[in-house]
């Protein structure tokens, strides 16, 4: 496995942290971005594994169980969570 930089971005919801990652996969090579999971349902624009992964809450709980997500949280009473595979 290969090693790297990761890089969070983090902050409120509609503060343009989707603009700003773009603008950043689009100015640096080799840059890519995790694909987190969520219970949360799909908004009309998002697209199943290019947004999130769109699961629901059972399987999300199988997979903290497993051990699959380097962490995980509950907004608004959805899960989302980044997995190992992601990162």
């Amino acid at each position: 496995m290969g090693t790297g930089n990761l890089f969070v971005i983090a902050a409120p919801s509609g503060t343009g942290k989707t603009t700003l990652v773009k603008a950043l996969v689009n100015e640096l090579p080799g840059l890519a971005v995790s694909i987190s999971h969520t219970t949360r349902a799909k908004r009309p624009n998002e697209e199943n594994g290019l947004n999130y992964f769109f699961i629901n809450e059972d399987e999300f709980r199988r997979m903290i169980e497993k051990g699959e997500f380097l962490e995980y949280a509950t907004v608004f009473g959805a899960f989302y969570g980044t997995s190992h595979r992601w990162v």
